[in-house]
């Protein structure tokens, strides 16, 4: 199964994704705004995505395809993911990248989080979408108002990077607010 955006489809994660998440992942442009947490062997994430529970309401990880070279399919070029959903509040938690820098600033990013946010509301019924972002990513946060996030809070230094303390603002997208 596929979600299609305009110039995106998402798809379920695969344990051959594993090489392209670990690149990303120990590449520190890509994570400069992430909680980059531990390096982790590329042994390890092929483990963690061929032992991960299939996609369901409460926890859905997606591949992001973009068309590759003229007649070449698709190239996986970064991953959102919908989790914490429960039918009883009607909210999940969005988290998104795109790992292939080449695929940055050209569009990519905003369909993949509009696609996942109408999937969010169509197929998974949810009335909310929420996530967090660093205040001084502007290239993130360009992309969650483009789509129709609105800042509900900030965080007060919770992110650390280059020794410094960041702030982050919790964003909401609430159902029929998607642009």
């Amino acid at each position: 199964m596929f979600v299609l955006g305009e110039r995106v489809r998402l798809r379920a994660m695969e344990p051959a994704d594993a090489e392209a998440l670990w690149r990303w992942n120990h590449d520190p442009e890509v994570m400069r705004w992430m909680d980059a947490g531990y390096a982790q062997t590329l042994a390890r994430v092929r483990t963690w995505l061929e032992g991960r529970e299939r996609n369901a309401y409460g926890d859905v990880l997606f591949g992001v395809d973009a068309p590759a070279e003229p007649a070449a399919g698709w190239r996986l070029i970064g991953l959102v993911r919908l989790s914490g959903a429960e039918p009883e509040t009607g909210c999940a938690e969005l988290d998104v990248y795109l790992g292939e820098k080449d695929f940055w600033g050209k569009g990519f990013g905003t369909d993949a989080v509009r696609t996942v946010c109408r999937y969010a509301f169509e197929a998974m019924r949810l009335h909310k979408v929420t996530l967090t972002v660093v205040t001084e990513n502007a290239a993130a946060l360009q992309v969650y108002r483009r789509v129709g996030f609105v800042e509900e809070g900030r965080l007060r230094e919770v992110f650390r990077r280059e020794g410094r303390w960041l702030d982050k603002y919790t964003m909401g997208l609430l159902e029929g607010e998607l642009k």
